[in-house]
């Protein structure tokens, strides 16, 4: 049997297919990508369940699958409260966030805010809270990709990290949003199949039932691993870490971009319902393969590969599929990775080129030629900055720095967002506050909490008490936001939005 760490035939196989099919993909749709429209936006044809299926494509990530399945077999019942809080965002997303955004903007986020406010300082502002979320976001990805690689090829872990930026960069500089959003539905279908026919093997171990499961596991491990309070004890913490993973789903670049990929804002609607459905379907999912993973595998097997649990679920495919399914379902967590990778460099490359360069240097005076080739050198940028980062940060459990990630969305983005949504008196400068306060609030509170200061710094105690700041940073940024509005009134911009206000929520021009 082959082991863990040296070449696996099957996952080679795969994942040669996989990409051939996906940079087959690339020169397809490399042909139909001549407009920043195309490049950015799939020229607005897609249809309601691929945009559905691409949303969960691009939400579906490595902390998913791999951070999730990792954190309940090492945790138990408490890792759950990652696939409950990323789902729960969703209604939020659907009812408040979809179709304003569809109605008002082109690209990116900012340009709900930059339609009725200062475009210069907003996109500004803007563009720091989005890069914070994109930057922090790749690196979980990244760190998955290294270790699943170095896994089943017995390649060196910065070897890795290299060819996921290098396959990544060619799908986006040459096919842009159209080719991101096949290789997402592809990469979709591939993981709720995969991930589906692995708990069915799971659960045929048991009898069919999972009840069976749950009691092997309280049987191997102790009641303790079907009670809340082994990954996050303090309640405190966990409903600041819950407020950060459902609000930050409704303040994540890559995902509000998709809503601008669909013609109109009913179908970016109910786009998010089939999302929806798709998302909680996975994460019920991963409930199996957690305790799966805990029970067939083992604890000890489980870190012995990878301290932070990441590998649980390529380890359980192993344990009861072999080498075959185990390269199977290793070519599918690739083709996740890949997939959220490039989406999120998509998203940086707008915010960088059309926020920055277009709107801001350039003062919206580029031409189309012009705002392309600028795309594609903010794609270089940052695949370049992808694995710089992946080597960086080896080690890290993927969920846990997506939950950061969230934390910043919900803090920064967020806020800002809503409150240009619902409320006509917010001011440019109360957003401005909004997102620069809640971006630099949260990344220092991460800095001052115990996961930096003792479990990376090994410093004695640290001085935020919390590991998710969300409770304390999503209330200052609404604040700060309502308080400099109103210390400082723009009667133009409260009339700027009463003239918006109609195609906002009814896309009525």
């Amino acid at each position: 049997m082959t082991a863990l760490g040296e070449p696996n035939v099957t996952a080679i196989v795969f994942f040669i297919a996989f990409i051939g099919l996906s940079l087959g993909i690339t020169v397809w749709a490399a042909r139909k990508t001549r407009t920043t429209d195309q490049f950015y936006a799939a020229g607005r044809s897609v249809t309601a369940f691929q945009n559905g299926l691409a949303l969960a494509g691009d939400y579906m990530s490595a902390a998913s699958f791999l951070g999730i399945a990792g954190l309940v077999a090492l945790s138990g019942f408490d890792g759950l409260i990652y696939s409950v809080g990323w789902l729960v965002g969703w209604p939020i997303v659907m009812f408040l966030i979809a179709e304003p955004l569809r109605n008002l903007g082109r690209y990116t986020f900012a340009d709900v805010l930059a339609a009725r406010l200062r475009a210069t300082p907003i996109r500004i502002a803007a563009s720091i809270g989005a890069l914070a979320v994109i930057t922090f976001y790749l690196i979980a990805q990244m760190v998955g990709a290294g270790n699943l690689i170095r896994l089943l090829f017995g390649l060196p872990y910065e070897t890795a990290i290299v060819i996921v930026g290098m396959v990544m960069l060619a799908y986006v500089l040459f096919g842009g949003m159209i080719a991101t959003t096949w290789v997402q539905i592809v990469k979709a279908v591939m993981l709720l199949g995969g991930a589906t026919l692995m708990a069915l093997l799971v659960l045929s171990r048991f009898g069919m039932n999972p009840l069976a499961l749950f009691a092997a596991a309280q049987a191997r491990y102790g009641d303790s691993v079907l009670s809340p309070g082994r990954l996050v004890s303090d309640p405190v913490d966990a409903i600041s870490l819950g407020l950060a993973l459902m609000l930050g789903t409704a303040g994540l670049p890559h995902i509000l971009m998709r809503f601008y990929t669909v013609p109109d804002a009913k179908t970016a609607r109910t786009s998010v319902g089939y999302a929806t459905a798709f998302i909680g379907f996975f994460y019920l999912l991963t409930f199996i393969l957690g305790f799966g993973a805990m029970v067939l595998i083992g604890r000890d097997a489980i870190t012995a590969v990878d301290a932070g649990g990441n590998m649980a679920a390529p380890l359980l495919a192993k344990g009861i599929g072999g080498n075959s399914f185990l390269g199977f379902i290793a070519a599918v967590a690739f083709a996740t990775i890949l997939a959220v990778v490039a989406g999120l460099t998509l998203s940086g490359a707008a915010t960088l080129s059309h926020d920055l360069w277009v709107n801001v240097v350039r003062g919206a005076d580029a031409d189309e030629r012009e705002q392309l080739v600028v795309a594609r050198l903010a794609t270089i940028v940052l695949a370049g900055l992808s694995i710089a980062l992946g080597i960086a940060f080896k080690g890290q459990n993927v969920a846990y720095m997506v939950g950061l990630a969230f934390a910043i969305a919900a803090s920064a983005n967020f806020p800002a967002l809503v409150l240009s949504i619902f409320w006509g008196r917010l001011t440019t400068a109360g957003a401005q506050a909004s997102m620069i306060v809640g971006t630099v609030s949260t990344l220092t509170l991460i800095y001052l909490s115990p996961t930096i200061q003792l479990d990376v710094l090994k410093h004695a105690e640290a001085w935020f008490p919390l590991r998710n700041p969300g409770i304390v940073t999503i209330p200052l940024s609404f604040a700060t936001a309502i308080v400099v509005s109103l210390l400082r009134p723009a009667p133009a911009e409260a009339r700027r939005f009463v003239e918006l206000e109609r195609q906002l929520h009814l896309g009525v021009e």
